[in-house]
């Protein structure tokens, strides 16, 4: 089993696409709503953003060499308080998601990355195939979390199905 450049541009689009949609719905909503605790693992809409988006960017500093977050991820859900700033910095990262994406090569799929999971404690050697599925699996997992809860708080919003990409 192999990842190709091609999956990595669709998964990358996916990201974008979905981010399209997902940050204008939660901007419908007030900032006690966001922040409000509705029982998910990071507990609110705007806290599990903040982590999703902390993880993007440890993800992209293993991956591409630049920027990591500074703070440690017991403070992910909080690392983007204000909207404003968190919607600024959302679409700058989807644009680097992109443009990593779009760089890769058949030669980039192959091989092992050695990792410090901070989380765990460890230093690890994994592939690359696992990292890259695990960074674009971390994403939807979390935004199906952000749709669940956008539902249950009233807030219309599309089909996440990969087939209806735009």
């Amino acid at each position: 089993m192999s990842l190709t450049p091609e999956w990595m541009r669709m998964m990358a689009q996916y990201n974008a696409w979905q981010n399209g949609w997902m940050i204008p719905a939660v901007g419908t909503l007030s900032e006690d709503a966001r922040w409000q605790d509705r029982g998910a693992f990071f507990g609110s809409i705007h806290g599990t953003l903040s982590h999703l988006l902390w993880g993007d960017t440890l993800w992209m500093s293993r991956f591409d060499g630049g920027e990591a977050p500074e703070t440690p991820i017991e403070r992910s859900t909080k690392n983007f308080p204000d909207w404003g700033g968190y919607v600024s910095k959302r679409s700058v990262m989807d644009q680097r998601i992109t443009r990593w994406a779009n760089g890769l090569s058949d030669a980039d799929m192959t091989g092992d990355l050695s990792l410090r999971l901070g989380a765990k404690g460890a230093e690890v050697v994994k592939s690359k195939m696992q990292t890259y599925t695990q960074f674009f699996n971390h994403q939807t997992h979390h935004r199906g979390q952000v749709h669940a809860m956008l539902t249950a708080a009233g807030v219309s919003t599309p089909d996440t199905d990969l087939l209806f990409m735009e």
